[in-house]
């Protein structure tokens, strides 16, 4: 008679769940195609084979359980992904990265070495500080599931297998603004936790830090493409006041004249149809859906916002506007769909002041640099996660997307990006 495994620790066990997704999303993309780079600024796709197992290792070894090492050069290849700001893409071929076969054998090693070690894992789950470790497995991971999902997005439909295509959910034609603003009265934001919150979180989520907003009003929905649309028309693109200089100046370097994924329809006579614009979505080219979140970089967010006569909210304002939003709400996140629904299609994921959907169906931008808060203190595992990043010039994005898990949707978390990059799941709301 059989017998059913052993339960395992749960967080052991969110590892495994964790890896189940990542394990599937690379079945997206047809194997031939496993070495592009369907966006510069990040690796090639065949580095995140190795590098997710390659991560799990580094980390482990030494501090939950000796993983002795096979293959140091793969480890050391593996090891981190890149950010490069404005320039600096990197340069390698696909002949500089060892064979898919030598990448998955690696792989495969590396997890079977982890998984050799379980019962020594199930105990030392048990101690708070690995239990944090086991933590940032897990939530790695789990980033790079949306990472990977925004890359493989980018990827021509030709390379990618579209059984999973999904039907589109939007109301066709639909164009009204949907553009009503919230007032938020004047109160407290509390922004990142105390270390002694007994949650787990990112180094840059400590450091407890209440800032008292002002009164102010902000969108009840995120900004939609048919609104975005009427910045385009309207020549958004094309009128450098409504831009910052150094946003202007990447916008004319890298000819921006619409959000990534959009293409301009194109009549029979061949040239672009008025008023007609297509949308990339995970599996398809489809209308462009008038009701979904407009996914844009921050300097495209900030210049719609300055033509609408408002601006980006701060983190403390998006974060004051979100309190009492139930996070156990109906949402588009989890992993639930590939792409947008339309910006009201969950009006139970609401704050206490009415502001709808700002957890999932897409990151918000917000108009504070990445910083630490007060006291903040360095992962001693992985000094650079968030140090690195404060340079002035990465953005705070709160909330999350279709493709963000369920366990980061925690208030605190905080997101950042550089402002010219157009690939992320993100859109933005207003406020005045």
């Amino acid at each position: 008679m059989n017998r059913d495994p052993a339960p395992h620790h749960p967080l052991v066990q969110r590892l495994i769940n964790a890896r189940q997704i990542t394990d599937a999303l690379f079945a997206v993309v047809k194997p031939e195609y496993l070495y592009e780079r369907p966006i510069r600024e990040r690796h090639r796709i065949v580095f995140y084979i190795g590098h997710l197992e390659a991560f799990d290792r580094n980390l482990f070894d030494k501090r939950l359980v000796d993983l002795p090492a096979f293959t140091p050069e793969l480890d050391q290849l593996f090891a981190f992904g890149i950010d490069p700001v404005d320039g600096g893409f990197p340069t390698d071929e696909p002949g500089d990265w060892p064979s898919l076969e030598t990448v998955r054998e690696y792989a495969a090693r590396a997890r079977r070495q982890i998984d050799t070690a379980l019962d020594d894992l199930e105990n030392a789950a048990q101690s708070e500080a690995s239990a944090q470790l086991l933590n940032v497995a897990i939530e790695h991971r789990l980033m790079h599931a949306e990472t990977l999902a925004y890359m493989f997005h980018q990827l021509p439909l030709e390379q990618k297998n579209t059984a999973l295509r999904e039907p589109v959910v939007t109301r066709p034609q639909r164009r009204e603004a949907l553009s009503s603003m919230i007032g938020v009265p004047g109160g407290p934001a509390v922004l990142g936790m105390t270390r002694d919150a007994g949650r787990f979180g990112w180094d840059n989520e400590f450091g407890e830090l209440r800032v008292d907003v002002p009164a102010f009003e902000i969108d009840r929905h995120m900004v939609t493409n048919g609104a975005f649309l009427e910045f385009i028309e309207d020549g958004g693109y094309r009128e450098p006041k409504w831009w910052s200089p150094k946003d202007w100046a990447w916008r004319e370097a890298e000819r921006i004249e619409h959000p990534a994924g959009w293409s301009p329809r194109t009549a029979q006579d061949g040239h672009s149809a008025r008023g007609g614009w297509t949308l990339r979505t995970m599996f398809d080219e489809v209308p462009l859906p008038l009701d979904w979140p407009v996914y844009v970089s921050h300097a495209e967010a900030s210049a719609y916002a300055r033509w609408a006569g408002k601006t980006l909210p701060t983190e403390a304002q998006w974060q004051r506007a979100a309190q009492g939003a139930p996070l156990a709400a109906s949402g588009n996140f989890d992993f639930r769909s590939w792409d947008p629904q339309p910006v009201d299609a969950h009006p139970d994921n609401v704050s206490a002041f009415g502001v709808e959907g700002q957890f999932g169906n897409g990151w918000e931008w917000t108009s504070t640099l990445f910083d630490a808060l007060p006291g903040f203190e360095a992962f001693p595992f992985y000094l650079g996660y968030s140090a690195n990043f404060f340079d002035g010039q990465h953005y705070v994005l709160k909330g999350g997307s279709a493709r963000t898990a369920a366990c980061m949707l925690r208030p605190e978390f905080r997101n950042w990006f550089q402002p010219h990059y157009q690939y992320v799941y993100a859109g933005f709301r207003c406020v005045r």
